[in-house]
């Protein structure tokens, strides 16, 4: 008898592919025979090839914002064979669901998002009253309706510190001794990004004081990367633009610490259970914190904040230049110390 499966329809973002894996381990411990497959985007699916639970991950060959209903059918017809029992499906929007239901899972649980009835059968009401994190929302969908909170698992992401050195050997990089990652990125927009200047300030004192200090971003932060290494006098190697995501991965297990603003870098940071201090402009840490209690997540919590906005609206981005590298570091120094 085939072991019974489930599909799960992932996240387009980095940050939120890794807070799934709180439900993906919270489904496992339900039903630990059952297998789960994960579709997802080239921008995500090579994160849960590192959450043990899940069984295959099927790439989605389609552009982000893309319909192409058809492929998405088509996908979804290829895998009736496995007879999926039920599917999850965690985008909220009405092209996610057409895999599903093309690949005849019996049945189909999400939010309703965009008016996907028929779609979706096992439609989740949408939590009411207080504002639930991200990670809960996700974690909803687990359990039965009327069913209390699932506890948090925290994520926990495979890296291999091997595969790290033959990285950083690879891009000529030492990996011995302390190494400060930084991570100036953030894919919403400049209202989620920590100041190059305060990035810089940073990296010159910790540099003074005998660490490495690396920055970890894709081909979009070569920017900002460069900016701090300028205002720094490049006290930093950047690393922006070099790697793949499972490269950074694999680089980040290296490190001693991290320094991030909200973004996919940070997650990734809190799955590997390091020592992180995580800078929070336009959003708000009561939503999409670092799921790691000994992360210090880092906000002035202004009037005006938070705004979620992609720019400030109000043009002076106080929320993030008024939050100094001295408070940073007094940041980094604890989280260094949590047992």
């Amino acid at each position: 008898m085939s072991p019974k499966r489930a599909l799960i329809i992932g996240p387009a973002w980095v940050g939120d592919m890794i807070m799934a894996h709180s439900l993906f381990q919270e489904l496992k411990a339900r039903a630990p025979n059952r297998l789960l497959d994960v579709i997802a985007p080239p921008a995500t699916a090579p994160l849960a090839t590192r959450m043990p639970e899940i069984d295959t991950v099927i790439p989605l060959a389609i552009p982000h914002g893309r319909f192409a209903p058809l492929q998405r059918l088509r996908l979804g017809w290829s895998l009736r064979d496995r007879a999926y029992e039920q599917a999850f499906i965690l985008p909220r929007s009405y092209k996610s669901a057409l895999a599903a239901l093309a690949a005849g899972a019996k049945r189909r649980t999400a939010y309703l998002g965009e008016a996907r009835w028929g779609l979706i059968n096992d439609i989740r009401a949408e939590p009411s009253g207080a504002k639930l994190k991200t990670v809960e929302r996700f974690l909803m969908l687990a359990a039965e309706p009327n069913e209390a909170l699932p506890k948090i698992r925290p994520p926990h992401l495979v890296a291999s510190q091997e595969q790290g050195r033959l990285v950083a050997a690879h891009l000529h990089v030492d990996s011995e001794g302390p190494i400060l990652a930084l991570c100036p990125g953030a894919e919403y927009g400049p209202a989620k990004r920590w100041p190059a200047a305060h990035f810089a300030t940073l990296a010159r004192s910790y540099r003074d004081q005998g660490w490495q200090i690396w920055l970890l971003g894709g081909p979009r932060d070569q920017e900002a990367a460069q900016a701090i290494q300028d205002l720094s006098g490049k006290a930093c190697v950047d690393l922006t633009g070099r790697t793949d995501l499972l490269q950074a991965l694999d680089l980040m297990v290296l490190t001693t610490a991290v320094v991030s603003n909200d973004s996919g870098l940070m997650h990734m940071a809190a799955g590997l259970r390091l020592p992180l201090v995580a800078v929070f402009g336009s959003s708000d840490p009561k939503h999409t914190p670092p799921l790691d209690e000994r992360a210090v997540a880092l906000t002035l919590d202004l009037s005006c904040s938070p705004c979620f906005a992609r720019t400030c609206p109000l043009g002076h981005l106080k929320c993030l230049t008024d939050l100094s590298p001295a408070r940073v570091a007094q940041a980094l120094e604890t989280t260094l110390g949590a047992p």
